[in-house]
């Protein structure tokens, strides 16, 4: 497992620094899958503005969550169901159904024909929710007022959902079309259709692109690779997070050193290894915390499986536990260790 990871990311170390954003999908797949935010802001502003005008939510506070919710487009459940919200199925729910990974295993999302279906479902699920009903009393230009409400009724289980919320909306300007306003770089011919003819992809591993970086998936974890000049804030600005998501995300102190070739995770890790992913054997200077981060499990997690106490680092050729948990009556078979990259 190690040696093919190992491979596998020499080709990615090698990438240039300026990587072209180009297409990955072909127009019989989701062509969503390599927008960045500003496409996304150009090729769904008029459902949010529409929404708008049919359930008086703000246009922007709808174009910012479902920019923050499915990471542009970019995520799996919008990929997979046209979900942009992450809203889930909920026993009322007679639609269509997806089955993802989030706080639990195989949990329940709604699945949609279009965009635009989800874009009205999540206009529904706010304006028939009774928690919600209190953000209609709001004036519905009042972005910031609308969004800490959001995060007031519950929405979001993120204490910062607000913050990230208004930050979206001032970072792009989207309070303009609050008031029936346009954006210049919105004026353009070349918008993806909502049409029910794009074929959703069926695939949980995929790359996106951003103006600097290309984004890989592990562990259904999108994920960067730190090139030459990269700082943390120039990271955040880049794929607009804030900084601190990342030095949580991947669980470093704040003043952390970047390093060429780091792998740096831009949503939370899991809590186990991906499927097939059962084991570890540690080899010549690797630690609990870089065999976290090469399979995206959260150490604390990696700890616990191992029956390890924290701060403790594993021996060469020991075995970890990635998947499933370690018991006082296991028995480990040692294997030896085998450098031989040339091959």
């Amino acid at each position: 497992m190690t040696k093919k990871l190992f491979f596998l990311l020499l080709p990615i170390l090698a990438v240039s620094c300026k990587v072209q954003r180009t297409p990955i999908s072909s127009p019989k797949t989701n062509t969503t899958s390599s927008l960045i935010r500003k496409d996304y802001i150009n090729n769904f502003k008029d459902l949010a503005i529409k929404e708008m005008n049919r359930s008086q939510i703000p246009a922007s506070i709808t174009l910012a969550q479902a920019i923050l919710e499915s990471n542009n487009g970019n995520s799996t459940l919008a990929k997979k169901a046209n979900n942009h919200f992450g809203i889930k199925c909920h026993s009322a729910w007679k639609g269509g159904k997806v089955y993802h990974d989030d706080d639990r295993r195989n949990e329940c999302f709604r699945k949609y024909k279009s965009v635009y279906e989800s874009y009205k479902d999540h206009s529904n699920f706010i304006v028939n929710g009774q928690r919600y009903s209190f953000l209609f009393n709001y004036n519905p230009t009042d972005y910031k007022l609308w969004a800490k409400g959001l995060q007031k009724a519950g929405y979001a289980t993120s204490r910062t959902y607000a913050t990230m919320l208004i930050k979206i909306i001032e970072d792009n300007q989207l309070y303009v079309f609050d008031k029936g306003g346009t954006l210049a770089h919105t004026n353009v011919k070349n918008k993806v259709s909502d049409s029910l003819e794009v074929t959703l992809a069926d695939i949980d591993n995929f790359t996106i692109y951003t103006e600097e970086h290309r984004v890989y998936n592990k562990n259904r974890i999108d994920y960067i690779i730190a090139k030459k000049g990269d700082t943390f804030y120039s990271i955040s600005e880049e794929l607009g997070m804030l900084p601190w998501e990342i030095y949580k995300y991947n669980e470093i102190k704040e003043g952390t050193k970047l390093v060429l070739g780091q792998i740096l995770y831009i949503q939370p890790k899991r809590n186990k290894a991906e499927h097939g992913a059962n084991f570890h054997d540690v080899r010549n200077g690797e630690s609990m915390y870089t065999i976290s981060q090469m399979y995206g499990i959260k150490i604390k997690k990696l700890y616990e499986k191992n029956l390890l106490n924290f701060g403790d680092e594993p021996e060469i050729g020991q075995k970890l536990w990635l998947r499933d948990y370690k018991t006082h009556s296991d028995v480990i078979e040692e294997t030896p260790i085998i450098e031989d990259f040339d091959k």
